[in-house]
């Protein structure tokens, strides 16, 4: 084959390439435009040192696009941030718009609901909270219950310091008492009341149930009987 021949020929691939992605975005071009409402979670770039108060989970993304790219669309590639790093500390009201929402660049974003969310911030704050184990059931019969037992009796979190002072503490998971008529320890995990308060260490304790089993009243001696004496 000729050098020009093979110059027509790679002219020819090049045309027929290009007249099918022509044709390709001239169809996606005429296709009817769609829309798609898709639940978009919402997360927020708190400033150093605050925490958000009950924060909006999600809100209803509403995109137009393409009948194919709509398709294709996955709600994962929906998200919503919310940027507070130059708010302070209280109440405010947040207006949602375009540049809150990342999304496919090939989708026009029509609405966003609800376009407007209340967000509360509060100070962060790291300390101790006492820890109450959480008993559960019965002892055996007659066992009588002793104040428990809690190693560590304190546990680091950290919290909004509101949360915290209402919890005042922290609960252990559920010890059984069922069937325990002796002391006896186990390690449980600690349980956080709020979830904004979270649990940094120790996520464990141990706690020892005293138990003390019921006293066996021992029966009375019974006196020697004595002998009777021959006679002679």
């Amino acid at each position: 084959m000729t050098a020009g021949m093979q110059t027509w020929g790679l002219r020819v691939l090049a045309l027929g390439v290009a007249v099918g992605l022509w044709f390709n975005f001239s169809f996606e071009a005429r296709e009817a435009p769609s829309e798609r409402l898709i639940e978009a979670g919402v997360s927020y770039n708190r400033p150093r040192g605050y925490i958000v108060l009950d924060p909006v989970p999600s809100v209803n993304v509403r995109l137009r696009g393409s009948s194919k790219a709509i398709r294709r669309l996955s709600p994962f590639q929906v998200a919503v941030q919310v940027d507070l790093s130059r708010y302070q500390e209280g109440a405010w009201t947040v207006n949602l718009g375009a540049e809150n929402v990342l999304m496919p660049e090939n989708l026009d974003l029509l609405s966003i609901e609800p376009p407007v969310i209340r967000v509360e911030l509060e100070k962060e704050v790291t300390q101790r909270m006492p820890v109450v184990p959480k008993l559960t059931g019965e002892p055996a019969a007659g066992a009588t219950l002793e104040e428990p037992e809690v190693l560590p009796n304190q546990v680091l979190v950290t919290g909004p310091v509101s949360r915290i002072a209402k919890a005042g503490t922290l609960s252990t998971q559920p010890i059984s008492l069922d069937g325990h008529g002796l002391p006896f320890e186990v390690t449980v995990p600690v349980v956080s009341p709020d979830p904004l308060i979270l649990i940094v260490q120790p996520s464990k304790v141990q706690v020892r149930v005293g138990l003390t089993p019921p006293q066996v009243e021992t029966p009375p001696e019974r006196p020697a009987r004595k002998g009777r004496g021959r006679r002679g």
